[in-house]
């Protein structure tokens, strides 16, 4: 008899065991092996539980309900419960549904003292965990696993506890958007896997791309032909049509339509009469139909109050690029090629990002400084003979575009949760004011180290320590680091007027000192320069 028919529940202490083991492990294939073994002894109530606190998710992601819970919250229960010792006898266990629940309780609270609520909550849950429960408990919270069960991993133990096909796992993935409900049909009802099709308003999860160190690799990569696009700015959409009925959904699954009402009226208009899926990309823009910044579209996607208002000041541009499905028929088995042939011939050309498909070399350049000199981040390169598909990036489409590094100080850290407790690890970043010498925070980031640079990074700040607070350690500045960014923002939240977006080190300075960092004179020059290329709204203008 599967243990999956006994009555018994599975600790939460077999899960963080299992977690241990697979962050222990390199391989693939042990990887996959541990998962599988494990989720084939789940209850069934279980398995969409377990499988999706591996990939550090609470919820699906279709699913609107947060744990609100911040990185200060997290510090404090970690730093408090490090002094706990468990409530309870080691016969009593926490199982795996317990901790779902109480994620469950943390995303229903509300009113003004959401905050202490939830604190009584989790130290009420970290009393009754054992140290290897906080752990991974913790980093559940902070949605940062870092246990190497990536989509692949589990799709393909989950084939492997199953009569599914790993491609099989991946499609119905595609279509269903959650992995954690993939592996309970596949471990329940393999038969509802298996007749899976795509279901209008019911979001598949985006094919993703690669990013390029140039084009003659993709070249390489791409044997039987390649088709260039521009690369936009944007907020990449899926828009589902059914009648008169549209919905659009975010690259995350979310459900935006009501933020974007013009793009619904347009999609209406354009594809009039048709069931289709289609994908696409939408930039703000100015009253030129320049690009605005990926900020200012930002501002439309959240809105939910007074949308005629932002419709008016931030108006939306759509570029097309795939489409899913057209009727009765589904196209992501089609070649890229067939697809896109589908799409110009279906919808207006207006509304479809340029391309061209070409294997020069130079005329491909000229494509690329075209869209930058336009505004947009670089191009998308796909292969023609490329299905769509997720769960494995397999080089078929790549992302080119031109990375900015500036040199920036570090002048102080935060201490880490999660993974990372026991770090200095989201660092500030600064640039030098070079009329007062005056260091100017512009960002913070934790992305681009490796553990060991970690590790060697904290000791560097703690013997540099000047002061520190319970969660920010503040240093004197004599660590440069180079770091790459997408865009130059204007920020409220540091006094040097400016952030930088997605900041990531790349590389440690050792060879520079601090009167070589990058100064707030050049930054300001650098943020009016994307408006060479970009549109301005008022408020954006440079101080």
């Amino acid at each position: 008899m599967s243990t999956r028919d006994t009555l018994f529940p599975t600790s939460f202490r077999a899960f963080a065991e299992l977690c241990e083991s697979l962050e222990g492990t390199r391989s693939r294939n042990e990887k996959i092996r541990l998962v599988s073994s494990f989720i084939s002894g789940l209850q069934p109530a279980e398995v969409a539980v377990a499988v999706r606190f591996l990939t550090g998710r609470a919820f699906s992601d279709q699913e609107t309900k947060k744990l609100g819970v911040g990185g200060a919250t997290l510090w404090k229960i970690a730093k408090a419960s490090s002094l706990q010792v468990p409530l309870l006898s080691s016969d009593f266990r926490v199982s795996l549904l317990d901790v779902g629940r109480t994620f469950e309780s943390l995303a229903s609270l509300t009113g003004k003292d959401r905050q202490q609520r939830a604190e009584n909550l989790l130290q009420g849950l970290f009393s009754r965990l054992s140290d290897l429960e906080k752990k991974f408990t913790l980093r559940l919270l902070s949605g940062e696993m870092e246990i190497g069960a990536v989509d692949g991993v589990l799709l393909a133990a989950i084939a492997a506890s199953s009569k599914l096909t790993v491609e099989r796992a991946r499609r119905a993935y595609m279509m269903m958007g959650d992995v954690g409900r993939v592996a309970e049909l596949a471990l329940t009802n393999p038969d509802a896997i298996a007749s899976a099709k795509i279901e209008l308003f019911n979001p598949v999860r985006p094919m993703l791309a690669e990013m390029a160190d140039s084009i003659g690799k993709i070249l390489e990569y791409h044997m039987n032909g390649t088709a260039f696009e521009y690369k936009y700015d944007g907020a990449r959409i899926q828009i589902h049509k059914l009648g008169d009925t549209v919905r659009i959904f975010s690259r995350r699954l979310s459900d935006v339509t009501a933020s974007i009402p013009e793009i619904v009226t347009l999609v209406k208009g354009a594809a009039a009469g048709k069931r289709v899926l289609l994908e696409g990309e939408v930039i703000a823009i100015d009253a030129d139909g320049k690009p605005l910044p990926f900020q200012d579209l930002m501002r439309r996607f959240r809105r939910m109050h007074d949308v005629g208002d932002a419709t008016a000041k931030i108006p939306l541009q759509l570029h097309l690029f795939d489409m899913l499905l057209l009727d009765d028929d589904e196209l992501i088995d089609r070649r890229y090629a067939e697809r896109r042939e589908i799409l110009e011939r279906v919808l207006p050309r207006e509304l479809l990002a340029p391309r061209i498909v070409s294997r020069d070399e130079a005329e491909i350049r000229g494509l690329f400084d075209k869209a930058l000199a336009e505004g947009h981040e670089g191009l998308m390169a796909k292969a023609l003979d490329s299905k769509y598909e997720v769960g494995k990036r397999g080089k078929k489409w790549f992302k080119l575009k031109r990375a900015e590094t500036l040199d920036v100080a570090i002048v102080a850290a935060d201490w880490g949760y999660g993974r990372r407790t026991g770090w200095l690890s989201n660092y500030h970043l600064a640039v030098r004011d070079e009329e007062t010498g005056e260091l100017l925070v512009v960002g913070k980031t934790f992305k681009g180290l490796t553990d060991n640079e970690f590790r060697e990074m904290t000791m560097r700040l703690q013997e540099l320590k000047s002061s520190e607070t319970e969660f920010t350690v503040t240093v004197n500045p004599a660590v440069v680091v180079e770091v790459a960014y997408d865009e130059i923002q204007r920020s409220p939240h540091y006094r040097s007027g400016f952030a930088l977006r997605f900041a990531r080190i790349t590389r440690i300075r050792g060879d520079k000192r601090i009167n070589d960092v990058d100064t707030v004179q050049r930054l300001r020059k650098l943020y009016d320069q994307q408006f060479a290329r970009k549109g301005m709204l008022d408020e954006e203008k440079s101080p």
